[in-house]
């Protein structure tokens, strides 16, 4: 399984701020579903709730009524290699001076960890491992001399790698996305107001209006005195790095993305992924959720049934009673079960997005061939996954993703499958609107942003 990143909410003076502030990460909980948190501003000062869990189990209506004020941001997290706990949990608070500072982060500093060994250096003291931590010291430290926006802007100039950022400092919000865009964050408009999100998914439960996304380098102010746009430094990367992982796999299939609407996206994966290879199927059968919509595009370009016979089990959570080692694999079954009486003696082509370890679809495989299946093929609406992310999205360690150790056929044979195809990278990009702005690193070790992880200076957690 591929871990999500984390999603980010915030809205400007509005009445109901902390409530929509839930609906709007509830929206979103895809993004993160380890920690939950909402900080909201009124005269008195901050207020803020955080837990470990889901949206809903984290926040009760006494929770909300407790979070007064008309502006607020929220966050969902899920980490990387930072450590599951509440110290972890956003948005992040301090107290400089008689300011009070909430921070909200997507994404990974590959410069994390030098920037903290400056920090410490200068008698800076650390109470988590994540790099967000880093981003207030820096921003604090900035505010000694300059004001708000310009601190922002000069940490903005220190650090290195993915970031979407909502600071709320008093009575100004700020929304921040990095020069090379790799994470989404869109601005929409309720009743008036002002709203953040890495989602537009979020804006349409809210019935807010979209208006754009945010531009890569760019810095969104609110405050008493309006709203204006600035950029974080110039020049600008001569093109956005965006993370095509977004429209394969992460973003919900409602949700505009880098201005693509994710569903089209992922269906125009599927039908590249046909014209490549189709293979002689009773059926395309997809592995729900995430797979349905590329196969939906497969089945329609092939002209071949299409077959709802993997049953998922939607009441499972991810904190489940965890089976014996001797019941190793209930943790795939429990989730989804094919339909028997559609497997006997068929040929079956499973469409899926991505093949990560290769342990999950090799579980899948093997209870199609308990089943009867005649034939099994796999097709892939994604490259073979060959490096790890270094800007927020949880790939193995290289030594772990199976693409990097073994070839496609090697695989097939690992799999016990008929035939394996993986989609192109130029079909990939024939998927997509904007097909020069997207960061492939993952598929082929190109990384815009350069991360010195043999060297150990990558960051010990994310955002």
């Amino acid at each position: 399984m591929i871990r999500h990143e984390c999603g980010l909410f915030g809205i400007y003076e509005h009445k109901d701020a902390a409530r929509l502030a839930y609906f709007g990460l509830y929206a979103q909980q895809h993004r993160g579903q380890e920690s939950a948190g909402i900080v909201s501003m009124d005269t008195d000062g901050m207020h803020e709730h955080k837990g470990m869990g889901l949206v809903p189990d984290v926040f009760s209506e006494a929770h909300l009524q407790k979070l007064a004020g008309k502006t607020a941001i929220g966050h969902v997290r899920y980490s990387t290699t930072g450590r599951s706990s509440f110290s972890n949990a956003q948005p992040f608070v301090a107290h400089y001076k008689g300011m009070d500072i909430a921070l909200a982060h997507n994404g990974n500093l590959v410069n994390c960890t030098e920037l903290r060994e400056m920090l410490e250096n200068r008698g800076a003291i650390f109470s988590t491992g994540n790099d967000t931590e880093v981003i207030m010291h820096l921003l604090v430290r900035a505010l000694r001399e300059k004001e708000l926006p310009e601190a922002v802007r000069e940490v903005c100039s220190q650090i290195r790698g993915a970031y979407c950022l909502l600071f709320m400092v008093g009575n100004t919000l700020i929304a921040v996305r990095d020069p090379h865009g790799f994470h989404p964050l869109a601005l929409g408009r309720l009743d008036g107001c002002p709203v953040f999100a890495s989602e537009t998914c979020a804006f349409d439960l809210l019935e807010a209006e979209y208006e754009r996304s945010i531009e890569a380098g760019e810095m969104v102010i609110v405050d008493a005195n309006g709203e204006r746009s600035e950029k974080l430094r110039e020049p600008l990367p001569q093109k956005p790095s965006q993370c095509i992982f977004e429209l394969v796999y992460f973003a919900r299939p409602d949700s505009y993305v880098f201005n693509e609407q994710v569903y089209v996206c992922r269906k125009q994966m599927g039908w590249q992924l046909a014209h490549e290879s189709t293979p002689d199927v009773d059926f395309i059968l997809p592995f729900p959720d995430s797979g349905v919509y590329a196969a939906v595009g497969f089945a329609q370009c092939a002209e071949l049934p299409y077959e709802h016979a993997n049953i998922r089990n939607h009441y499972v959570g991810r904190t489940f009673i965890q089976p014996t080692q001797s019941m190793r694999n209930f943790g795939v079954r429990v989730k989804i079960n094919p339909v028997r009486a559609m497997i006997e003696g068929k040929k079956i082509c499973i469409v899926d997005d991505s093949i990560v370890r290769g342990t999950t679809m090799m579980t899948r495989v093997k209870k199609l061939r308990e089943l009867g299946a005649k034939e099994v093929h796999i097709r892939i609406s994604c490259p073979p996954v060959k490096f790890p992310c270094r800007y927020g999205i949880d790939f193995s360690s290289r030594g772990e993703l199976i693409a990097a150790r073994h070839d496609v056929d090697a695989i097939a044979r690992q799999l016990d499958v008929d035939s394996l195809h993986y989609l192109s990278i130029e079909g990939l990009l024939r998927s997509v609107m904007h097909s020069d702005s997207y960061c492939l690193a993952c598929f082929n070790g190109d990384y815009p942003v350069p991360c010195a992880e043999q060297q150990g200076k990558c960051c010990l957690g994310k955002g």
